[in-house]
């Protein structure tokens, strides 16, 4: 059954099993986007709840301008940048309310001092990408986030993002310039 079957019958009906149907059908991928904007799997399967949520309560106000998939993907970037921005915010509420020391805990794992050097090197390699990820300007990250986590085509982010193909082509090669540059910093600081 096609997508626009199933969001018929859930608006129609409010088919209990054809909304499931679409969640099965997307649920990994909407956590693949998250994950390019999270820090954990847990945080981005989180997330991804609250999109399907927002999807059971806006699909009758889907006007099926675009395919469903586009209008989803949305959704899901929208909630993922919404809930990166709360957890800034409680993070530097928790860095300004609890003294030097404790903050300074926050930034460490728990487990460094057990890790075997290789593990910790990787580990930092890891931290170092997806902060140099965070640390790009919105639309570069959205855009470049959409393409390799997701492996959305161009012309698919241009359609979420509501852009034009130009400027996604735009976006993702100034976001793997800025991406190079950092990490090659990370990389010089650390020979």
């Amino acid at each position: 059954m096609s997508d626009k079957e199933l969001v018929e019958q859930i608006v129609n009906n409010d088919n209990q099993r054809a909304f499931e149907t679409l969640v099965n059908r997307y649920q990994q991928k909407v956590i693949n986007i998250c994950m390019g904007f999270t820090a954990s799997t847990d945080e981005a399967k989180d997330i991804s709840q609250e999109v399907f949520i927002e999807v059971y309560l806006s699909l009758r106000k889907f006007r099926q301008e675009s395919a469903f998939s586009t209008w989803l993907y949305r959704i899901a970037v929208n909630k993922s940048i919404n809930a990166t921005r709360q957890a800034k915010k409680k993070l530097l509420v928790r860095l300004f309310t609890k003294d030097n020391a404790n903050a300074n805990e926050l930034l460490i794992p728990a487990d460094a001092g057990a890790m075997p050097d290789a593990k910790m090197t990787k580990k930092e390699d890891y931290a170092a990408l997806k902060q140099a990820i965070k640390s790009l300007p919105e639309n570069q990250h959205i855009a470049f986030t959409l393409n390799k986590y997701q492996e959305l085509s161009y012309k698919e982010i241009a359609e979420v993002m509501d852009i034009s193909l130009s400027a996604v082509e735009s976006l993702i090669f100034r976001a793997k310039i800025s991406l190079q540059k950092k990490l090659a910093e990370h990389f010089n600081k650390k020979a």
